[in-house]
């Protein structure tokens, strides 16, 4: 086990746990920080000048680079038990990512670097571009003359990919006041996966909030729900929206459109209670990233804590799936 290695796979237990998400982003971050290290011994006071490590997570890189299995990440395991080991086993059966973004809108790396991250880093054999529609200005969303363009560039990176891997075209549409979609409907029907969030008027009364919402995941052409609650829970924050989550889950129940389980530190949407709802209405869930750059393709190991913690298997998880079984799914939804 490699630093790197040690570093995640704690950040996966403290999520398990329930701790805050400044702990487990500490992780991640300084596994960031130490990929790229050469193979061998590091010491503390040496990682410790590391950008974004700091004295725990030295000495978990002092301890893992020597080839030892780090003091926490053994005390974390011991205090976890086995159940935690039907998340990490979730997590190394994972397939794809159906929420990925780039510089085409609001991501900070090209197309092919986040590809080929999914590919390399992660192991996937599919990860989703969801750059964001239109009205999102702030995020450069794409207009359908940009989304035409991006489809070519997906078809050229997908040729220099090799058989392993496969870049599916998406969007993160935004879902408009009457649940109506942000994008050209001859355009949504060309993708292979449509995520649609609301974005804009988070704070609406619960009764307009649940229809836009309940309209956009019973249309056909969306595939899965991005982070319900639109909340935030680091820094300043933000609160969840207000919706009958019942009547929408049951919606998506129906529909067979999945929720998002965002793995985004600061989103962690949807919440706890809410994620049990949504599993006790039967729905499928998606474990995304909700990536803008290659190193928080790592994040998803923390959706699948939580999804293993409340006792999701494999098959409600349509980011494990294989990806002849995604795509037969969103076509037989059309």
């Amino acid at each position: 086990m490699n630093p790197d290695q040690a570093l995640r796979k704690i950040a996966f237990l403290l999520e398990w746990r329930g701790a805050s998400p400044y702990r487990v982003r500490a992780f991640h971050t300084a596994a960031d920080a130490v990929r790229d290290l050469p193979a061998g011994p590091v010491d503390a006071a040496q990682a410790v000048r590391l950008r974004g490590v700091g004295p725990v997570t030295a000495d978990v890189i002092a301890q893992a680079s020597a080839g030892a299995v780090p003091d926490y990440l053994a005390r974390l395991a011991a205090e976890s038990g086995p159940e935690a080991r039907a998340g990490w086993d979730l997590a190394a059966v994972s397939t794809g990512d159906c929420h990925v973004h780039s510089d085409w809108s609001d991501g900070g790396s090209p197309i092919e670097d986040m590809a080929e991250a999914a590919r390399s880093a992660m192991g996937h054999q599919w990860a989703v571009l969801t750059d964001h529609s239109p009205r999102l200005t702030i995020a450069r969303g794409l207009s359908p003359d940009r989304l035409r363009r991006q489809l070519a560039a997906v078809t050229a990176v997908n040729s220099r990919m090799g058989p392993d891997f496969r870049l599916l075209t998406g969007i993160e549409c935004d879902i408009l006041d009457d649940g109506s979609l942000d994008q050209e409907e001859e355009l949504l029907d060309q993708l292979d996966v449509v995520v649609a969030s609301v974005h804009s008027k988070l704070r609406s009364e619960p009764e307009p909030m649940t229809a836009r919402m309940v309209a956009a995941v019973r249309n056909p052409r969306v595939d899965v729900l991005g982070h319900c609650t639109g909340r935030i829970v680091t820094g300043r924050g933000r609160p969840q929206s207000r919706f009958d989550a019942e009547a929408v889950f049951a919606a998506c129940a129906q529909a067979g459109t999945a929720v998002e389980i965002n793995c985004r530190p600061e989103r962690r949407d949807p919440p706890d209670d809410l994620l049990l709802l949504a599993a006790a209405a039967g729905c499928l869930f998606a474990v995304d990233t909700d990536a803008h750059a290659p190193e928080q393709l790592h994040w998803q190991s923390s959706g699948y804590a939580r999804a293993a913690r409340i006792g999701l298997g494999a098959d409600r998880l349509i980011t494990t799936w294989p990806l002849e079984r995604l795509l037969a799914a969103r076509g037989g939804r059309q």
